[in-house]
């Protein structure tokens, strides 16, 4: 059988930006091909180059040096070409906010130059695939963020492309949305005739693709079948599970032994990883049983050990390691998660049993509409609890009363001993924020950020430069002392985000989808911080769409419709799916499970 035409040919591409009086490299002499009927993946770390490959791709961009040919169109002569006939979903995919669904795919139609008499049957398409059927009268406004990423989709398929650029279309999705956005990019190469490049920031979709391409500050490390990763990993992949201690307890032991180079909570315990010739341990109280490789082992092993030979600091096993990716100080493999204790200078001084934040009968309505249907539970001093749930469940609404954003319309919120709805100001000194969306100033520096904040919040003299200090340390921010917000990498912003929320040393933490977006080192890094702030005593609530970062949490709600639909342990949430075709459920299993099921009984109930 022949091989089919490549789609699309990258040969020797380079490209470059200057920045000031800096010429940056984006792109280093990138070589690979898309064929018809494939999926190709493309992974990396926050700024290695994933965006602007895509952005050559689809003719955006010129390189500097080499050829870009798309459906056989070269980007220097005929960009405008490739721009017209590819299909391309850019990380921020511009809806009109205020259209419907109908009108977005009416002004796509028209603006890609779709015949009207093809239209209806290809809108009709469309719509069954991505199931906004019934939603063609709602505002792009009102949708949930998976349905926008749908809605994006469709916009970008109104003229069927034989070529499909999609730049990270999972970011900030519930597990739900993300599954059927698969099941629609999979169907779309079942006929062998589309070609799809997509970036992602989840290793699991890559398992999805035919072939994956692994790159690093804009140069390829290393390509092939997902298949071909996971083959030089056999055998050195465990799950280790002890008595009596959580995941975060194990993860904690197993953090330190050189034998390892990954760890990372899992179900009742600890998913770890070994250094090629190294012989597992024996720790005391601590079994391991062999697991089957994933691909994000070598996707680990390779970044880990590029970091290590630029910044020397991949050795601690997925707690903190990867905060070497700073390249400023190779002193901070461990310290990046002890540092972050600091901030907890005041916590501790009262009973591990201390309730934080109390909710009790919460509700909010939008006009007639009940987005929080009278929820109630509470958290505990140094707890770690998750906030879970679809997009659209209502678990943003409530995040945002708690933080003291939104006025509830009725119901109790006590945030450490304080009324929030009788004093929110108050209350808000207690607490640091971190949203889902870069919130600082993008026009000022890392320094201005971080003295801004800490003037906010009350800081002065020789507190708040103790404070400007340990978050230049602690969060390897130094070298970056004098750059704008908008000009670092994701994994950096979201470091100076975190610290910033932390500059005050407040005694509860509210994370909002921390790591959307954010490679698994970055990832790795975050929750090791995260963890050493919860035992210092500072009480942390999450959202996050990771089902594994889920695992992190000593509780959890999930919500479904602004109710909440199931509550506690990790280990218990996952218990109530637990059948005998479904012996070990993910989390991931769970949320599906649990959301579906009860959206099915919502809908034949009205």
């Amino acid at each position: 059988m022949d091989t089919p035409a490549p789609l699309l040919e990258l040969h020797n591409v380079h490209k470059s930006f200057r920045v000031g009086k800096t010429r940056i490299t984006a792109v280093a002499d990138v070589s690979f091909l898309v064929r018809p009927g494939t999926i190709t993946g493309l992974l990396g770390p926050d700024g290695a180059g994933k965006t602007t490959l895509m952005r050559l791709c689809a003719g955006l961009l010129v390189p500097n040096e080499g050829r870009v040919v798309a459906l056989g169109f070269d980007s220097s002569k005929e960009a405008a070409r490739i721009q017209q006939s590819v299909g391309y979903m850019p990380q921020r995919f511009g809806l009109y906010e205020d259209l419907t669904v109908q009108e977005n795919l009416d002004l796509f139609s028209d603006l890609q130059g779709v015949p009207r008499e093809t239209r209806a049957a290809r809108y009709g398409e469309l719509l069954r695939l991505t199931g906004l059927g019934p939603f063609g009268r709602r505002l792009a406004r009102d949708l949930s963020g998976g349905m926008k990423q749908k809605l994006g989709l469709a916009c970008t398929l109104v003229r069927p492309p034989r070529l499909l650029l999609l730049d990270e279309p999972t970011v900030g999705v519930d597990p739900i949305s993300r599954r059927e956005l698969w099941a629609i990019v999979s169907g779309l190469v079942e006929g062998q005739e589309t070609g799809i490049l997509i970036s992602t920031a989840y290793l699991d979709e890559a398992e999805r693709c035919g072939h994956v391409l692994l790159i690093h500050k804009g140069m390829v490390l290393e390509e092939g079948a997902p298949a071909d990763f996971r083959e030089r990993m056999a055998g050195r992949s465990f799950f280790a599970t002890a008595t009596g201690l959580s995941g975060r307890a194990i993860q904690a032991q197993v953090a330190g032994e050189e034998a390892f180079f990954d760890a990372v909570v899992q179900r009742e315990g600890v998913r770890v990883v070994m250094r090629p010739g190294a012989h597992l341990p024996v720790l005391p109280g601590i079994a391991f049983v062999p697991v089957e490789p994933r691909f994000e082992d070598a996707f680990v092993e390779r970044l880990r050990g590029v970091l290590a030979g630029t910044a020397g600091t991949a050795g601690t096993a997925g707690t903190a390691g990867t905060a070497g990716t700073a390249g400023t100080a190779g002193t901070a493999g461990t310290a990046g998660t002890a540092g972050t204790a600091g901030t907890a200078g005041t916590a501790g001084t009262a009973n591990a049993s201390d309730v934080m934040i109390e909710v009790r009968d919460l509700r909010r309505f939008f006009g007639s509409f009940e987005a929080v249907k009278s929820i109630s539970f509470q958290v505990e001093r140094g707890r770690i609890f998750g906030l879970l749930g679809a997009n659209g469940a209502g678990k943003t609404t409530t995040f945002r009363m708690l933080c003291g954003l939104l006025p509830p319309s009725s119901g109790t919120l006590m945030v450490a001993g304080i009324d929030v709805r009788a004093a929110p100001a108050m209350a808000r000194a207690h607490m640091g924020y971190m949203s889902q969306k870069f919130s600082l100033y993008g026009d000022l520096s890392v320094a201005q950020n971080l003295s801004f904040f800490s003037a906010a919040y009350g800081l002065k003299g020789t507190q708040r430069a103790a404070r400007l200090r340990w978050a230049a340390e602690a969060f390897e921010l130094a070298a970056f002392w004098d750059t704008n917000g908008n000009d670092l990498a994701l994994g950096f912003k979201r470091r100076l985000a975190l610290a910033c929320a932390l500059i005050h040393e407040p005694k509860i933490l509210f994370l909002d989808e921390p790591t959307s977006g954010v490679d698994p080192l970055a990832r790795r890094e975050f929750w090791g911080r995260i963890n050493a702030l919860a035992d210092s005593g500072v009480t942390i609530m999450v959202t996050t769409h990771f089902m594994e970062e889920a695992e992190y949490c000593d509780e959890l709600v999930l919500m479904s419709l602004g109710s909440i639909l199931a509550a506690g342990t990790p280990t218990e949430i996952r218990a109530r799916v637990r059948t005998a075709d479904r012996p070990n459920p993910t989390m991931e299993d769970a949320f599906v499970a649990l959301i579906e099921e009860h959206e099915a009984q919502t809908r034949r109930a009205s």
